[in-house]
């Protein structure tokens, strides 16, 4: 067993920087590299993409990525924990394997886990009693017909860890939690007992999860943070002992401090003293946090109590139809020429015959982003005009977007700025948290040998 090991977070999102990860494993000693890709509509969309392609439905950055630094990852004995399985774990793992192999590495395993998608399962649990109340409104999710996307449960971290345990070198799961992705290697390593420990072990995978967001990324005091342009992905340096220190590389830009490292903890918490996670529950008001060093945070005497009995469900369904667009206005007496344009449009429309179920329009440049806090001009020299719609009739939506050109010719003057082409119709895709009982759903681990 490790001392103390290094474990790095190299993606926040599926969307993030794709150099991040491959700095972090280049960047200085690093022992585990986690990679957090899921968000709940995130999950809909691979969902799509399998629908169409049964052979996609996971993160392909991730294969872009290990297919990149496999000879190093190999040589150097790291660890990847990736949740870019997404809905399609055994795809995703077998792209990471025809990379493996064109690059002749031997002697590596590749662990997936699964076992979350329950969608295809919806309707046996539904007769065994499952409602899928909606956490947020009380309505079960069969009190009527929805068209649903996906449906994913927030496993525990155990699968994961079997993994580890197991020799695998490169893990890839669907939907666990977002700590659980460092977690797991800490329970891995130091097989940690008690749910205090679990509880620090899941406060620093939180601090990670969001990748720059703990290094002065998204910092408030934003003109303190140091060449964000190559901002350092956070560490979690984690000992045996139960000692967490939160850092980053060293000669990498970027700040780790208390205030940073503060900021991250809020994001998401809900109840402080309540946070509820598949593998425990933390009291967020026991953590202690100080300053160790140089973008150096160490994190301690956090409390944690045994996990509840249901686990949470993340439900997406099809909720209709959503157009925007937008033009620039400019010019003198913008704003009031961006108003007529849009009275034009919903008149126009009307004329038609065309209403909808909802409408929003707003004008960017007049302060309604912090409204009431930031003074805007009185004269602004241009106006964003943007609009849109939302209706379950996908041909009232597409008659929307072709009313947004013509105001070139046809409005007011000033309107010059119509980018982007004619807005289309797009899938509105809404979320459903529900729980369900933790006994009915099992982790499917299953870890290869490249060459097997």
């Amino acid at each position: 067993m490790a001392s103390s090991v290094r474990i790095g977070n190299g993606q926040g999102f599926w969307g993030d920087s794709v150099d991040a990860p491959i700095r972090l494993l280049r960047g200085g000693p690093i022992d585990y590299i986690t990679m957090d890709y899921l968000a709940e509509v995130t999950m809909s969309i691979m969902q799509r993409q399998k629908v169409r392609n049964p052979e996609r439905g996971y993160a392909t950055d991730f294969v872009r990525f290990v297919d990149e630094v496999f000879p190093e990852v190999s040589e150097r004995g790291i660890r990847i924990v990736a949740n870019a399985g997404g809905v399609n774990t055994q795809a995703c793992r077998d792209r990471v394997l025809d990379a493996a192999r064109r690059h002749g590495v031997k002697d590596m395993k590749i662990g997936t886990v699964a076992g979350d998608d329950i969608l295809n399962r919806l309707q046996e649990l539904r007769d065994a009693g499952e409602k899928f109340t909606n956490m947020e409104t009380g309505e079960g999710l069969f009190d009527q017909e929805r068209e649903i996307l996906a449906a994913n449960v927030y496993m525990p971290t155990d699968g994961v860890v079997q993994a580890l345990d197991q020799g695998a070198q490169i893990v890839i799961t669907g939907r666990c939690t977002d700590p659980g992705l460092v977690l797991a290697p800490i329970l891995h390593e130091f097989k940690w007992k008690g749910y205090d420990a679990v509880a620090l072990g899941t406060i620093a995978g939180h601090i990670l999860e969001c990748g720059a967001q703990a290094t002065g990324g998204n910092f408030t005091r934003w003109w303190e943070v140091p060449h964000m342009a190559d901002i350092g992905y956070p560490i979690a340096e984690v000992s045996a002992d139960g000692g967490v220190v939160i850092t980053k590389h060293e000669g990498r830009g970027g700040l780790v401090t208390v205030d940073t490292v503060s900021e991250q903890l809020l994001y998401e918490m809900g109840n402080p003293t309540n946070y509820i996670t598949p593998d425990c529950v933390v009291d967020f008001t026991s953590i202690q946090i100080a300053q160790d060093g140089p973008n150096r945070v160490r994190v301690s005497g956090v409390r944690g109590a045994a996990p509840t009995e249901t686990l949470k469900v993340s439900i997406s369904y099809l909720a209709g139809y959503k157009a925007v667009g937008q033009l620039v206005v400019s010019g003198p007496d913008a704003h009031a020429k961006a108003k007529l344009c849009a009275e034009i449009v919903w008149d126009r429309l009307k004329m038609a015959g065309v209403t909808f179920d909802q409408t929003h329009q707003e004008f960017l440049g007049v302060g309604v982003v912090h409204e009431g806090i930031v003074a805007a001009p009185e004269q602004p020299p241009e106006v964003v005009l943007r609009l849109a719609v939302k209706d379950s009739n996908r041909a009232k939506v597409d008659r929307f977007g072709k009313e947004i050109a013509p105001l070139v010719t046809s409005g007011p003057p000033g309107v010059t700025g119509f980018a982007g082409g004619r807005p289309k119709p797009q899938e509105i895709v809404a979320y459903w948290p529900a729980l369900m009982g933790r006994d009915r759903v099992t982790p499917e681990v299953s870890v290869v040998e490249v060459g097997s």
